[in-house]
């Protein structure tokens, strides 16, 4: 039996990728806030971008991660092909989600349902992530704690969902995005936990790419996606920036006017 070390690195890289959960959580609901003000096209993108971030922060909680897990007596690969793969389903199945909600009248049905499938999804995509990894033994799981991650996964699913719909204090916006940090967190660790390795000693050459040639750079790269969109929502005016612009462009319009087209 390998022993696994879930933190190589000290506490470096759960707290960066806490932080890289939390970054994602707090850009997907205060786009999805900016999506649920908005109609038609605009709706769209902003729920894309806030499908993106979520996704995105996601992922990158994971692999940062798994920048800090070793097994002793044996090197780790990823296999380039399921890692990407696995990026893909977090941003397919968190953009369902996000559009269940920001588009169906029953938002309690959507709650429901895009919760379950996201839950799912982001447990897929961490399964799909530990599928990659190639060592010099066999790799198996306690199954009590796999259906416990998959739960967390479920419940964080669904309660940043719910938070998507019924949070835009900024303030409380940064609250729940601490919470849902924690989380997809914990969801991570349990699901780390059910690992046992079974190491056979080997010299031969693992296929596969290191976590520093593959996992290590798209992460900078994606993190730095998060950073940018952040920059982007930070400067994109709200409706009611908007609103008030347009409404101070004409200085001829009364105050019952304005209010008249408000309510039009």
């Amino acid at each position: 039996m390998g022993h696994l070390d879930h933190a190589a690195f000290g506490w470096l890289t759960p707290v960066l990728s806490y932080a890289m959960a939390c970054i994602g959580a707090a850009l997907g609901l205060r786009c999805t806030v900016r999506a649920l003000g908005a109609t038609g096209r605009s709706r769209r993108n902003w729920l894309i971008t806030a499908a993106s971030a979520i996704g995105t922060g996601i992922w990158t909680m994971h692999f940062v991660a798994m920048l800090g897990f070793a097994v002793r007596g044996t090197d780790l690969r990823y296999d380039v092909a399921l890692t990407v793969l696995s990026l893909i389903v977090a941003m397919v199945v968190v953009c369902a989600g996000v559009f269940a909600v920001g588009y169906s009248r029953d938002r309690t049905r959507a709650l429901l349902i895009g919760g379950l499938t996201t839950g799912v999804g982001v447990a897929s995509m961490h399964y799909l992530g530990m599928a990659a990894v190639r060592l010099h033994g066999d790799i198996s799981y306690d199954p009590v704690k796999v259906g416990l991650s998959v739960l967390i996964a479920v419940a964080a699913a669904t309660a940043a969902l719910w938070a998507a719909l019924n949070i835009s204090s900024p303030v409380a916006v940064g609250v729940a995005s601490l919470v849902m940090g924690a989380a997809v967190s914990s969801m991570h660790y349990t699901a780390m936990f059910a690992v046992s390795v079974h190491v056979t000693p080997s010299g031969a050459p693992l296929p596969g790419a290191t976590a520093m040639q593959f996992v290590f750079p798209l992460a900078v790269g994606l993190g730095s996606y998060l950073f940018l969109t952040a920059a982007f929502v930070a400067l994109s005016p709200t409706a009611g920036e908007r609103e008030a612009s347009a409404s101070a462009q004409r200085p001829g319009e009364s105050l019952a006017d304005r209010q008249q087209a408000r309510t039009a």
